[in-house]
């Protein structure tokens, strides 16, 4: 992953967030148009094809291929156990017969008298897809998924580590300039999503995996704490996928860097909220950010409602704002908008864009497409 993280700002605001939440192949949806949800909930679900296991039942029992189907005492999709017989050979006038039995449980699905193979399939393994966020149903896609919508305190880092994860929010650091370590966490903390303040250390993460924290979320991290939980250093991917026992979220970037005040209090206010996370994070070929979102209650529902145009009013993307990159190759950097022309201009793709210069907090000033720059509002 590219290091050249800064300091910085997290944007964060109270939105009516949208969540699909769609199958990988075709199957079930489990709710309808309407109906109220909650973050785990299963929506939808199917069945992936078992595991192929191949049994050279040639070789096992010693006989041709072209005479396994004779010695075969199951049948092309017949289920059977671990322990069932499976073949026997006719053996030399009836004497010597070879026998085997099947190593794993599945269904008989192909018996080859060319290879003198059987092939077994296990059982269909289920394939869940959960709400991610408690709302309501605001579309069905039949066979695929579902249109969840509900009003949340939406929040997005820089970098994350870890897929989706649940648990009501719980801080172990005070300020936004704390270090999170590991004497900051105890067994109180097991399942819920913990946030930190500055720099994440190393042992305070082994010690969240060591209790089972959901989640755990700061300003900052040191990126050889990271490689050494990890056990390799990250390329620039796509994250999310890692099974490190918790899922880890940097608000901020790289380094002893605070937690941006604003998120800090936004999180701060929400404490004890039931959440959801996800750090999958992406910067190549379509960004994607890690996430908190944390659906609203009624009682907090309306006093959200001005919140949000305050914040939709700061949103104006004008010279002199602060902003961060979000797309390589400056993915990170923090700086100021400068000129901003108003005709298309074309990009090293070929493509034509509109784009605005960035002054950046090192005093280089780089030109941009207006789409890889987010607003910093403190």
């Amino acid at each position: 992953m590219a290091k050249a993280y800064s300091p910085g700002l997290q944007i964060s605001q109270r939105v009516l967030h949208s969540s699909r939440r769609i199958l990988p192949i075709p199957g079930d949806v489990l709710v309808k148009v309407g109906e109220q949800v909650s973050s785990q909930q299963i929506v939808a679900q199917t069945f992936m094809p078992g595991d192929v296991t191949p049994i050279n039942v040639a070789n096992q029992i010693s006989v041709a291929p072209a005479e396994v189907p004779d010695c075969m005492l199951v049948s092309v999709g017949e289920e059977i156990r671990a322990g069932d017989l499976l073949a026997r050979s006719k053996g030399i006038f009836g004497f010597f017969k070879a026998e085997m039995t099947a190593k794993t449980s599945g269904t008989i699905e192909s018996i080859s008298h060319v290879t003198g193979q059987v092939i077994l399939r296990g059982a269909p393994l289920p394939i869940q897809v959960r709400a991610y966020q408690a709302g309501t149903v605001k579309e069905v896609i039949p066979q695929q998924g579902v249109v969840i919508d509900s009003e949340v305190t939406f929040l997005q880092g820089i970098l994350g580590i870890g897929g989706e994860a649940y648990g009501k929010i719980q801080f172990a650091c005070q300020k936004e300039d704390e270090p999170l370590v590991d004497s900051q966490l105890n067994e109180s903390m097991r399942g819920k999503i913990v946030i930190g303040g500055a720099r994440m250390t190393g042992k305070a993460v082994k010690r969240g995996i060591e209790i089972g924290v959901a989640a755990m979320i700061s300003g900052g991290m040191d990126d050889e704490d990271l490689k050494e939980i990890l056990g390799y250093d990250l390329g620039v991917a796509v994250t999310g996928s890692e099974n490190i026992g918790t899922t880890l979220i940097i608000t901020e970037g790289f380094g002893e860097i605070a937690m941006a005040a604003r998120t800090f209090r936004l999180l701060k206010e929400r404490e004890g909220a039931e959440a959801a996370v996800n750090g999958t994070t992406q910067i190549r070929a379509g960004v994607l950010r890690p996430e908190i979102v944390i659906p609203l209650d009624k009682n907090s529902q309306a006093d959200t409602k001005s919140h949000l145009k305050q914040e939709n009013a700061l949103g104006v993307l004008e010279i002199g704002v602060p902003v961060r990159i979000i797309r390589d190759p400056y993915f990170g950097l923090l700086g100021q908008v400068g000129d901003m022309p108003t005709e298309l201009r074309k990009l090293e793709s070929g493509s034509e864009s509109r784009v605005l210069e960035v002054a950046l907090d090192s005093g280089e000033t780089v030109v941009v497409p207006r789409a890889n720059v987010e607003l910093i509002e403190g």
